[in-house]
This record gives structure tokens, C-alpha cells and sequence, in this order.
């Protein structure tokens, strides 16, 4: 039972609630931030800022207010801070992360020292006369300790005016402890300090996953950036096919009005423009929705207008990918080894385990000691005590785990869990081996498919002069010419289409692999792990 404790409690009380609701918030933003920004550095040497909080004049907030209307030669890096600003699963991501860091806050503080206060104040009587006045305060403070032991203490005052005899105020004080320790069931840190050490691994669990999905964000920006790079692409391959067939149309129309020409070709050059044409309208609705998807992907409003450039994409041509030469005993080494996500599958069945020693001591018996002291003043001297008059208690509490059924069900459950955490690290073992040994297989694939459709635009490009020229002589169609020019044409959009699935292909398999990394300047790649890897395969 807690006791009154001194009046300056009431003061420090008063104070405590005098503190803004903005101010205990702040408060928990700095232990939180603090929390995120050294475990991401820690675990990733990341020191990038890191804030839930949206800035007040995003770019979201700029283009509603109609301050921003264009953006032009958005590059990778523009793109990944956008997106950190509007994405909301980018937000939502924080949020989580964040929330994990105020479960580690609330843990410290309950295993620390916990302190409690609290004050009050009764009159009582019979009828319509007042017999007593009373009023009090209590300070207390709760301490989980190393052992599995607690410790409470807590300081008091009371005073007292009893009306009927009209002594006046009576104060009094009272100091207490009290100590529990399980000498048994739950001796040690592992039950009490359970509920911290999950808070603890959680985190670095959430910093894990947020780092996961930062790369896997960079990689989607960079499809998505690639994908209106091959858009725009096509529409400059539509648009000179287009002139092409209009210049072939309106020369086959000269040589029919001269008598030369039969109007069967006039009509085929007529039919390839107009087929040129609907592929060139169909190809720049197509960039207009990849526009508008990437809008929506990075929380942009639609009537925003806005380009990529080219700078980023050359450069990701220049990055240092690995390939199809990896060994893939090697690349498995390395995503065993690199990836996040299978860090946390792993740990996850080291939690299980200690889970179930947590349960299987709940079937143990039950032995705790605890001890006692209380000590109060003098009526009317709250500050002196007789120390000759303490009182104590010591005390032996037993429990015997007669039935514990409910204890011996959970510690059952907890054996299954383990388990299915060990599989479910198999599981993820040889997904992860699966995936990167398909996605050397793909790398090598676009590698070969890539270099057929560069011969394959070679070929077309001398297909359509030597028509041209055969043509001017003579020895050629009409509909040999524009044959080979739609050959050129869909070669060039063929050509582009694998250059950009060999560069995804690429980034998927250095994601996969967990080098691929994402900071200010768009990714970069940790060739390091790869390095150390094929040294000891040599």
C-alpha cells in the first residue's frame, strides 16, 4: 500500500502538469529519433536524417498550391527524395519503424527506476459539522533488478486535523521498501527482462525491413524511370519512321502523277503511313499513363507536369552491376550473408527459442523471498524517526505447480513455433538460393538477347538502305522499302526494350544479392562482400 509522502511532491506534481501536450511529444521524438539513428547507423553505416514528420512545404503541398507546375531532368536521386517526401508506403514505413523505436523508449523506462506520485486531500464529519481534515503525498519508485528481483520504496506525509479536540495540524511521515526476489521460478533477467529484449530485437528488425524497402523503392523508381526512357524512346523511333513513310508516300505520289508508278504503291505507302500514325498516337498515350502512373507512385498530383533525364541512366549504364560471370554458389554466399530480410528470418527462430525456455520456466517451481522495512515519524515531527521502532517482515512465498495445464499448453505451442521459425528459415534459405540462381540465368539471358537485337538493328539498318538504293534503281518495291523500314523500327524499340531489361535484370539480382545500396546520389553498389566471396571460392 503506498503512503502519503512529503508536500514538495505536490509542488513537483503541479510542474509536471503544467508540461504541454508538445512538449511530452518532443520529447518522445527525441528519444525515438535517437533510437532509429543509431541502430541505422550501427547496422547499415547509414547517417542519412530521418524524420516521420512531412516538411510543411513539400513538393506535394508546392504543385496543389500551384508554386510548382513543371519539373524537368528529374534524375534518380530527385526521384527517391520525392518519393521519400509523398510515397505513403514509404511513410507508412517510417511510421512503423518510428513506433518500434517508442516500444524500445517504454521499455527501458519500465525496467529502469519507475517512479509514481500522487497526492489527496478529505474532509470528513457527521451532519452539517466537519469531525476531520486530512490531506497527503506519496513518492514511490519501482526498480526491476539484474537478478529477476524488484525493489519499491516510497516516501510519504500525512497530515491530520482532528477538529473535535482542536489540536490543530498533526503531520506525520512514513518511509518504506519492499523486495521481491524469485529464488526459482523466474530468477534471472530472462522473464523480467523479456518484454526489452523483444523491444530491442524489433527494432532492428524494423531498421532491417526499412532498409529493405528503401532499396527495393530505388529499384522501382529506376524501373519506373527506365520504362518512360523506352516510352520516349519508341515515340523518337515512331516519329522518324513516320517521316520516313510520309516521304515515301509523297515520292511514290510524285512518280504516279508522272506515270511511273502504279497506284497500287501509291496506296500500300499510303496504308504504312497510316499505320505509322496510329502507332505514334498509341506510343504517346502510353507515355502519358507511365507519366501519370509515376505520378501516383510518387504521391504527385496528376496535373503536374514532369521529365526524366538521361544523365542518371547513363550513369546506371557505367555502374559496376554484377553479371552473369558470378559464380552463383558465390551470389548465394553473398545474399545468405548481405540480405536483411533473411538477418531477421534467421534471428526470428533465435526469439522462438528463447520463448520457449521463457515458458518452460513457467513450469519450474515457484520460490520467492521477499523483505520489508517501514519506518514513520513522530506525530507532529514529520522528520524524525525512531530508527528503534522499524518495522520489518521477511517472508518465504511457495508455489506448486499442481495442474499447469495452461503452462505446460503454452510451453508445447512454444516448441511449435520454434520449429516452424527453423523452417520457415529453410524456406527462405533455398528461396533465396532458387531466386538468385534464376536471376544469373535471366542476367545471362538479356546479356545474349541484348546483343541479338543490336545485330538485329545492324541488319535492319542495311536492309533499309540497300532497299533504298534498290529502289532508286529499280530492282525494288515499294513495299520492300517500307517492309524493311517497320523491320528497322521495331528492332530499334526491341533494342532499347533489352537494354532496359538487362540493367533491371541486373539492379534485381545486386538487390537480391543485398549490395545494391541507396543514399543521396541515386545507389551505389557494395562490391566488397562480392570481392571477399570470390577470393575464398578461389
Amino acid at each position: 500500500m503506498r503512503h502519503p509522502a512529503p508536500l514538495f511532491v505536490l509542488l513537483l506534481a503541479s510542474l509536471a502538469g503544467c508540461r504541454s501536450a508538445l512538449q511530452y511529444r518532443l520529447e518522445a521524438d527525441d528519444d525515438a529519433y535517437a533510437l532509429v539513428q543509431s541502430r541505422r547507423a550501427e547496422l547499415f553505416d547509414e547517417q542519412g536524417e530521418f524524420n516521420i514528420d512531412p516538411p510543411e512545404d513539400s513538393l506535394r503541398s508546392q504543385v496543389i498550391g500551384g508554386e510548382v507546375e513543371v519539373l524537368e531532368d528529374l534524375s534518380i536521386a530527385d526521384c527517391l527524395q520525392i518519393a521519400a517526401e509523398n510515397n505513403r508506403e514509404y511513410q507508412t514505413r517510417k511510421e512503423a519503424l518510428f513506433l518500434a523505436a517508442l516500444d524500445v523508449s517504454l521499455e527501458r523506462w519500465n525496467v529502469g527506476f519507475v517512479p509514481a506520485a500522487g497526492a489527496d486531500a478529505a474532509v470528513t464529519g457527521t451532519g452539517s459539522v466537519a469531525d476531520v481534515q486530512s490531506a497527503g503525498a506519496f513518492f514511490g519508485v519501482d526498480k526491476i533488478l539484474a537478478t529477476g528481483g524488484r525493489l519499491f520504496a516510497d516516501l510519504g506525509l500525512a497530515i491530520v486535523n482532528d477538529l473535535s479536540n482542536g489540536d490543530g495540524w498533526q503531520a506525520t511521515s512514513n518511509v518504506s521498501m519492499l523486495f521481491t526476489q524469485p529464488l526459482l521460478r523466474g530468477r534471472g533477467k530472462l522473464i523480467l527482462f523479456e518484454p526489452l529484449t523483444q523491444a530491442e530485437r524489433s527494432l532492428v528488425y524494423e531498421v532491417r525491413t526499412f532498409e529493405r524497402f528503401r532499396r527495393e523503392l530505388a529499384v522501382d523508381v529506376i524501373a519506373q524511370l527506365l520504362g518512360l526512357y523506352l516510352d520516349q524512346n519508341v515515340i523518337d523511333n515512331e516519329e522518324l519512321n513516320y517521316n520516313n513513310v510520309v516521304t515515301v508516300r509523297e515520292r511514290n505520289e510524285a512518280l504516279a502523277r508522272a506515270g511511273r508508278l502504279s497506284d497500287i504503291q501509291v496506296d500500300q505507302a499510303r496504308q504504312n503511313e497510316l499505320s505509322s500514325e496510329d502507332r505514334l498516337i498509341r506510343a504517346r498515350q502510353r507515355l502519358q499513363d507511365s507519366r501519370d502512373s509515376f505520378k501516383l507512385f510518387l504521391g504527385l498530383p496528376m496535373e503536374l507536369d514532369l521529365t526524366v533525364g538521361g544523365e542518371d541512366l547513363q550513369r546506371l549504364a557505367e555502374l559496376e552491376l554484377p553479371d552473369a560471370t558470378i559464380p552463383s554458389e558465390v551470389a548465394i554466399q553473398v545474399g545468405l550473408e548481405m540480405r536483411p530480410d533473411f538477418m531477421t528470418t534467421v534471428d526470428r527462430v533465435v526469439d522462438a527459442e528463447r520463448r520457449s525456455r521463457i515458458a518452460a520456466e513457467a513450469l519450474k517451481l515457484g520460490l520467492d523471498i521477499s523483505a520489508s522495512l517501514d519506518v514513520s515519524s513522530e506525530t507532529g515531527k514529520p522528520l524524525k524517526y525512531n530508527f528503534d521502532d522499524v518495522g520489518w517482515g521477511l517472508g518465504l512465498v511457495l508455489d506448486i505447480p499442481v495442474d499447469p495445464v495452461p503452462q505446460r499448453n503454452a510451453y508445447r505451442s512454444t516448441l511449435i513455433t520454434w520449429q516452424r521459425a527453423v523452417r520457415a528459415a529453410e524456406l527462405q534459405e533455398d528461396s533465396i538460393s532458387a531466386a538468385l540462381r534464376a536471376e544469373l540465368r535471366q542476367v545471362a539471358a538479356r546479356s545474349e538477347s541484348r546483343e541479338i537485337q543490336s545485330n538485329a538493328v545492324r541488319l535492319a539498318e542495311t536492309r533499309v538502305e540497300s532497299a533504298t538504293l534498290n529502289l532508286q534503281a529499280g530492282r525494288a518495291s515499294t513495299r520492300d522499302l517500307l517492309e524493311a523500314q517497320e523491320a528497322l523500327v521495331s528492332s530499334r524499340n526491341l533494342e532499347t526494350s533489352a537494354l532496359t531489361d538487362y540493367a533491371l535484370a541486373r539492379l534485381d539480382l545486386a538487390l537480391d544479392m543485398g549490395i545494391l545500396r541507396v543514399d543521396e546520389t541515386g545507389i551505389t553498389i557494395d562490391k566488397e562482400p562480392l570481392l571477399r566471396a570470390l577470393e575464398v571460392s578461389e
